[in-house]
């Protein structure tokens, strides 16, 4: 289609643009989303007039990006990003351009984009389709393909590699011959972007309805072997029983089988047993084994989200839900058992801990099923969970003032008495009554007493 229906707020913008004698577009991923019929919420315009004309036309602009002729304008509630045409050069950082030039025309400033199906602009208020370069046919194909020469594209900018394999996850799109044979020469520009954008870009693919196809294309780009070594080294590490996958092969399963809408699941996903090569071993029958994975594992995660500069509450969550995800619950285990674990896990993250089990036992064969007793298991804990027994120290029926008033003196024999009071609790939830909580604290101390004693008579 030649023209495309314009919503009323982008008519009323440009109306405010033509009165003043100038042009307005609607550019970038908004038109791409036309196309695709997905619904988007962020417009970016892109006008010949300058960043200063264009806050001169309105009353609340933000210069945002002012240097490279970007100010984002807020508008009827909507806040718009509005670009002058400019076309770019020199990226001595890999990233930025050195020097921008203000352009004359759309094409000139649709040439400088990175991909075609990205380089499609819509005139407002009229409606009518510029493509230059193709990107409604590549849109239609589901091709990713860069805007002129790829080598050049990449080189100007090291991101674009990852956002080629970015959107081939969100879109289901393929990458074009030309395009991803251009990445690998380029990783070195890639290497100088920062982390915080390499992050930005990682967490968007594991967000996407299907990681693994831009993970695949990462592997084979060497894009994986740069951003996340750890994981491209899980390739070809075979591992035992049931499992039908390698380990990197088993980790993309399992991050594809993880909840969607959780990034720290997917990223808990991509990393539970990251730490599989470094630990294997070959026991007295020739099968291999992998002791501790998950500590190890838990650990590599830390190291390489932190590294990519993710918040501390991302990481820690991450990292607990990969050193707590090879339980082994049967059966047999006791009220207490489940008591204790759900006190090592927190119940707060037990939710997301089976979430990570059922996507871990789909990756192992990709069968998907319910794994062995983890329905019955979840059944057991909602029983606990609601008889509000205590799950922590706060619980208690007493606490450290309750001691104190009945002659124990504070320091760290305190914490010793809670803890020794929280274990019986776990054993029997009905002790947690105050009267017969003193009864075991006061015998608790004294016993602390006698041993005392015996120490100093020595």
């Amino acid at each position: 289609m030649n023209r495309i229906p314009v919503p009323g707020i982008l008519k009323d913008l440009s109306r405010i643009f033509s009165d003043a004698g100038h042009t307005l577009y609607l550019v970038g991923g908004a038109v791409r989303d036309i196309y695709l019929c997905r619904s988007g919420g962020d417009w970016d315009v892109a006008t010949e007039a300058s960043p200063e004309r264009v806050m001169q036309l309105f009353r609340h602009v933000i210069p945002t990006g002012i240097a490279h002729g970007t100010v984002t304008i807020r508008f009827k509630d909507a806040l718009i990003e509005c670009t002058t045409f400019r076309t770019e050069t020199g990226y001595s950082d890999g990233r930025r351009p050195d020097e921008i030039q203000y352009a004359a025309t759309i094409e000139d400033d649709l040439s400088r984009r990175d991909f075609t199906m990205n380089a499609i602009a819509v005139s407002l208020p009229e409606g009518t389709v510029i493509d230059p370069f193709g990107g409604r046919e590549d849109i239609k194909a589901g091709i990713i393909r860069t805007v002129g020469s790829a080598a050049e594209r990449f080189g100007e900018d090291g991101l674009r590699p990852l956002r080629a394999v970015r959107f081939s996850a969100q879109l289901g799109f393929t990458l074009e011959a030309a395009t991803l044979e251009a990445i690998r020469p380029s990783l070195g520009v890639t290497a100088l972007v920062a982390k915080e954008r390499v992050r930005d870009e990682l967490s968007k693919l594991l967000s996407s309805p299907i990681p693994s196809t831009g993970l695949r294309f990462m592997e084979r780009t060497g894009l994986l072997e740069l951003v996340l070594p750890e994981l491209a080294a899980c390739r070809g590490v075979e591992q035992k029983g049931l499992h039908r996958f390698d380990v990197l092969d088993h980790l993309f399963l399992a991050c594809d089988a993880a909840p969607e809408k959780s990034l720290e699941l997917r990223l808990a996903a991509l990393f539970h047993d990251i730490g599989k090569p470094e630990v294997r071993e070959t026991d007295s029958l020739g099968l291999y084994t992998f002791h501790h994975h998950e500590a190890v594992s838990a650990k590599i995660a830390e190291r390489v989200l932190t590294g990519l500069r993710y918040p501390q509450k991302t990481v820690r969550t991450v990292v607990h839900l990969v050193a707590q995800h090879m339980f082994h619950y049967e059966p047999v285990w006791s009220d207490a058992a489940v008591r204790r674990f759900i006190v090592r896990v927190g119940k707060e993250h037990i939710p997301a801990l089976f979430d990570l089990r059922r996507a871990d036992g789909w990756a192992i064969a990709g069968v998907r099923g319910e794994p062995l007793h983890l329905a019955e298991f979840s059944d057991r804990i909602d029983s606990i969970l609601s008889k509000e027994h205590a799950f922590s120290l706060k619980d208690l029926a007493v606490n450290g003032k309750d001691l104190l008033a009945a002659g124990i003196p504070p320091g760290p024999g305190t914490g010793l008495i809670l803890k020794e009071l929280f274990e019986a609790v776990l054993d029997d939830p009905e002790l947690n009554r105050k009267d017969r909580l003193m009864e075991i604290a006061l015998a608790f101390y004294a016993r602390m007493e006698d041993l005392k004693g015996d120490v100093s008579r020595r």
